[in-house]
This record gives structure tokens, C-alpha cells and sequence, in this order.
């Protein structure tokens, strides 16, 4: 697959990038686990069929220790035996909130979530979920492929 365009030589898109570093930054700095955040990644990536993501959060998570069999189960989380039920509950808001245009976010997930998290938990899970979705809408647009990450690049390029 080749990519249509790198958003990185158009000055405004630029722009938007250095911005999202600098909130996703913040989000570095959230009590929320780096793997937890990663997973999530994943799983928003999957759904919106991103190479690029799922290639960046897999390699990532896989560099804040998560093992191979957590992350090839991501995809059936609900299927599987190896998460735990906070875990569950992030995967669940990242799947409903990334397909909003299904039913949303349900009550039922929303309260999953609360019983798990504190407030600025809960605010970092909504913020990287709607953050995610926003890349990975962009990269899959200009067909950013998967396959060439190396960990380590997004905080390296942050700022």
C-alpha cells in the first residue's frame, strides 16, 4: 500500500500535529497505566482499520511489557479470559466510542467504567479514546502504512 500523502508536508497539518503531541502529553502524565493506554490504542486502531496504529500501539504495548497473547487476544477481548474486569471496561468504552453511530456509549459500559476509574481516570479514557479516533482517522485517509514502527517514536517526535 502506498501512502497518498504525509501529512507532515503541509504546514497546517503539521500544526495539528504538534498539537495533538502536546495533548497526548498530558494524557503521559494521567495515573492511567502506559500498557492500559495502548491496549485501548489497539483496539481503536483495529476497528478503524489503521495499519499505522495498530502497527505504533501493539509495538508500544509490547514495549511497556504487555505479552503476545494479550495482544493477539485484543481484537476478541470479549472472547477471552486474560484481561481483567477494569481492563474490560477501557476496551469496552474504546469499542463504543469509536463506533458512536452504532448506540453510543451504554449506560451499562459508562458504569463498568465509573466503578473502575476515578474522575480524571475517566477524563483521560474519554480524551484518548476521541484523541485516537481523530489519528486514526487521518492516517487511514492518507494511508499511512503499518509495519515500519519502532517504539519509542512518538515520544521521541513529541513537542
Amino acid at each position: 500500500m502506498e501512502p497518498r500523502f504525509d501529512l507532515f508536508d503541509s504546514p497546517t497539518s503539521t500544526k495539528v500535529a504538534k498539537r495533538f503531541s502536546t495533548a497526548s502529553s498530558a494524557l503521559e502524565e494521567s495515573t492511567l497505566p502506559k500498557s492500559l493506554r495502548e491496549l485501548v490504542q489497539l483496539r481503536v486502531g483495529q476497528i478503524n482499520g489503521c495499519g499505522f496504529c495498530v502497527d505504533a500501539h501493539a509495538k508500544e504495548a509490547a514495549a511497556a511489557g504487555e505479552t503476545a497473547v494479550r495482544l493477539s487476544l485484543v481484537a476478541a477481548w470479549r472472547h477471552s479470559t486474560v484481561f481483567t474486569e477494569a481492563e474490560r471496561a477501557a476496551l469496552a468504552l474504546a469499542e463504543e466510542g469509536t463506533r458512536l453511530g452504532d448506540h453510543g456509549v451504554s449506560d451499562e459500559t459508562w458504569a463498568e467504567v465509573r466503578e473502575h476509574y476515578d474522575d480524571d481516570q475517566v477524563g483521560a479514557l474519554v480524551c484518548l479514546v476521541a484523541l485516537t479516533n481523530a489519528a486514526t482517522r487521518m492516517a487511514v485517509i492518507v494511508r499511512s502504512p503499518g509495519g515500519s514502527y519502532e517504539p519509542g517514536l512518538f515520544a521521541r517526535t513529541a513537542g
